[in-house]
């Protein structure tokens, strides 16, 4: 994942500026450089961001934001989102270029609305959220290619917003500013509580004496991952699914006596595989009665 700065002439080439070159903003402009357009400038705060520039983005120019911003047709905001609001305020506030420029942000939980004082200004706001994970290796590149973005711009740009992602690699999936919200918690349940979920029972098969829980777990999860995305909640397979209550009340006293932190979470998800099923119809009301008794009986 490097820049190139030799890359051949775009036909409508633009300067891409990067205002926090995180791991997310460094992979966007490698990408955008790779298709033709120019990075011109990132802004840097830490020392681990400065060594990313150095490695990903050769001879482009740390710089303050604002001459990121002055530099560029295209800014990405790549802070992270908690900053994004105050970074896009502070801008408007000092008098930052912002007039006809482009500004792009990687935010799955932001829409538009954190452009407000920027829009004011003239700025042109694109919403282009990268629906993967970043680990800041050099692949992260190769990663954006096939997946989805999720994209919010006003209806002038959305042609613009459309050629971005798919030069970048993307396919565009236009979420309306008021789901935003609603999306991104899709998204970071998904993935992220999948992540505790994993090590959990990577934990857990740890105590019971399992000395390779990844390679057992492997092959099951990718399955299991298999069977949700294509057949959903006819997915659905386990003593959960199957109604084994008497498993499933074997599974929490386990839990209580070896993990209890583990149980909260075991009974949580349990309850809502069996309401699920229940109104998937794969499980009974009698039996999913019979297990809400057992997943009733929570920690002591």
């Amino acid at each position: 994942m490097t820049w190139e700065p030799g890359a051949p002439e775009h036909p409508a080439r633009l300067n891409v500026g990067v205002v926090g070159a995180g791991r997310v903003g460094t992979a966007l402009a490698v990408a955008l450089s790779r298709a033709g357009h120019r990075v011109t400038g990132a802004s840097a705060v830490s020392e681990t961001s400065r060594r990313r520039v150095e490695r990903f983005l050769p001879e482009v120019p740390v710089l303050q934001p604002a001459e990121v911003i002055a530099a560029a047709d295209l800014a990405l905001l790549t802070v992270p989102d908690d900053a994004l609001m105050g970074l896009v305020a502070g801008l408007a506030a000092t008098g930052a270029p912002l007039a006809g420029r482009l500004l792009a942000h990687a935010s799955g939980r932001h829409g538009l609305a954190v452009f407000e004082p920027a829009v004011a200004r003239g700025a042109l706001p694109l919403a282009l959220h990268p629906v993967m994970t970043f680990t800041g290796r050099p692949d992260d590149v190769d990663r954006l290619a096939g997946i989805s973005f999720g994209v919010t711009a006003p209806p002038a740009l959305r042609p613009a917003a459309e050629v971005l992602v798919m030069e970048m690699g993307g396919e565009p999936v236009f979420i309306a500013e008021e789901d935003r919200p609603l999306y991104h918690a899709a998204l970071a349940g998904g993935a992220n509580h999948l992540v505790t979920l994993v090590v959990q029972a990577t934990d857990l098969l740890a105590k019971a004496g399992v000395q390779h829980p990844a390679r057992m777990l492997g092959p099951l999860l990718s399955a299991a991952l298999d069977n949700a995305l294509r057949l959903g909640d006819a997915g659905l397979t386990g003593p959960v699914a199957r109604a084994d209550a008497e498993t499933v009340a074997g599974h929490v006293e386990a839990l209580r006596a070896a993990a209890p932190e583990a149980l909260p979470a075991y009974l949580a998800l349990a309850r809502l595989t069996a309401a699920r099923a229940l109104a998937a119809g794969t499980l009974t009301a009698p039996d999913a009665q019979l297990l809400l008794d057992v997943l009733a009986d929570g920690p002591r």
